[in-house]
């Protein structure tokens, strides 16, 4: 592959991310005697074709580290060797900072990480990479250079490993699911079969990862605007088993995509995840130590998974209070999804709809006390401020929330008799 001849096939010219007057400095400064010595390369590159938004903006180049650090300080811009033994030098231009890692070979891999040689052969640094739509590089005009032929597959929405595909596998395993969580963002059609079968074949090699990568690859996957093909060819090959460690339901998860599209919802990786592998409390444990969930995520996966059996559209005005008042409107519309798409009622059924819609119509009172305000009241002390504020709030709530002051001193003043007696 070594002197292959990039084949200049498309542009993107013109398009405004391009034209980002800190990009256009920083590959000016580092465009070499060929003036095109450096190039954006991957995710910005694919998701432009794919008419996605562009944010994060890597660069390739040419250049040796030493050559890009000494021509972006001779130019006035900062440049830090945040990875240079991997050819890796941060420019910042403009207050925008962008990665700037010189062409290279892995000579040997582990992992994440690996021995590498530089070089300036633009079809040996794409033959590295995993996915051959990430493996396409735009100069400063917009031109786009295809060492792999990565076009073809991006007008067929084709996600094809690059070269050997047991290969890339095992350079790192997360390739695993970065080729379920790509087809769900950009794929079509039926999953390549050749990279479905290698990933059969290295499903194991997940047990090898880090909890927070499989997480974070987890949460891209399931954040995907359609990702059930996905999920369920995992499901079928028996690789979401061995991630979650626990049962699945695939076609809640269907169902829950459904229910989206009829409500017009965006897509949210933790109601996905609740209803895929949430049936029990005990199910968020699992997925926390899987998955390395943050503790906000854990709780709220936990706390839609203890009562969504409650909810119905059966549910009366003061129950649906009640429930919303005790979970708040994000743990309420999670209950609601998860019962609706384990239980019965079809995607666009008015019922659970308008249940689900709850929270827009009535919003959750705070509790009308504190500690404070019952000590002025001649409450207390110690322990019993707090079992009388208890006893209260569930008067309160029995009582349908009132406001009125008469019937709230009421209320503290019966609390106190029954705490009492």
């Amino acid at each position: 592959m070594s002197g292959a001849k990039s084949r200049q096939i498309a542009t993107l010219e013109g398009q405004a991310w391009l034209q980002d007057p800190a990009l256009h400095k920083v590959l000016e400064v580092l465009g070499g005697e060929s003036g095109d010595a450096t190039r954006v390369v991957g995710g910005a590159v694919r998701n432009a074709l794919f008419a996605r938004p562009v944010r994060d903006i890597d660069l390739a180049t040419q250049l040796s580290p030493r050559e890009v650090l000494a021509k972006a300080g001779k130019a006035g811009l900062k440049a830090v060797p945040t990875g240079i033994d991997h050819g890796t030098v941060t420019v910042i231009a403009n207050g925008r900072p962008f990665e700037v890692t010189t062409l290279r070979l892995d000579i040997e891999t582990y992992g994440r990480h690996a021995r590498v040689a530089f070089t300036h052969d633009w079809a040996e640094d794409a033959a590295r990479r995993d996915f051959t739509i990430n493996a396409l590089y735009a100069d400063l005009n917009g031109k786009i250079h295809d060492p792999l032929g990565g076009l073809p597959d991006v007008a067929a929405r084709h996600v094809r490993f690059i070269g050997d595909a047991d290969a890339r596998i095992s350079e790192d395993y997360l390739r695993v699911l970065r080729f379920f969580r790509l087809h769900a963002e950009y794929g079509a059609g039926a999953l390549d079969p050749a990279g479905l079968a290698a990933c059969i074949r290295g499903r194991h090699g997940l047990a090898q990862l880090s909890a927070e990568r499989l997480g974070q690859e987890t949460r891209r996957l399931l954040g995907a605007g359609y990702p059930m093909e996905s999920v369920a060819a995992m499901a079928d090959t028996g690789i979401i088993h061995e991630l979650f460690a626990g049962m699945v339901y695939l076609s809640a998860l269907e169902k829950l995509l459904r229910i989206e599209a009829a409500l017009a919802l965006e897509p949210d990786a933790m109601a996905r995840l609740a209803v895929l592998g949430c049936a029990v409390p005990e199910d968020a444990d699992r997925l926390l130590a899987r998955l390395r969930l943050s503790r906000a995520e854990h709780g709220r996966l936990k706390a839609a998974a203890a009562h969504w059996r409650d909810m119905t559209p059966a549910l009366g005005e003061e129950a649906r209070k009640i429930e919303l008042y005790r979970g708040a409107e994000e743990v309420f519309r999670d209950r609601v999804l998860m019962s609706w798409s384990k239980r019965g009622g079809g995607a666009g059924d008015a019922g659970w709809a308008d249940l689900f819609a709850f929270p827009a119509r009535w919003k959750a009172p705070q509790l009308p006390w504190r500690g404070a305000d019952l000590k002025r009241m001649g409450i207390g002390p110690g322990p019993r401020v707090g079992a009388v504020l208890r006893e209260a709030e569930a008067r309160w709530i029995a009582a349908g929330f009132p406001t009125d002051k008469r019937a709230l001193d009421r209320l503290v003043g019966e609390a106190a008799a029954a705490i009492s007696g």
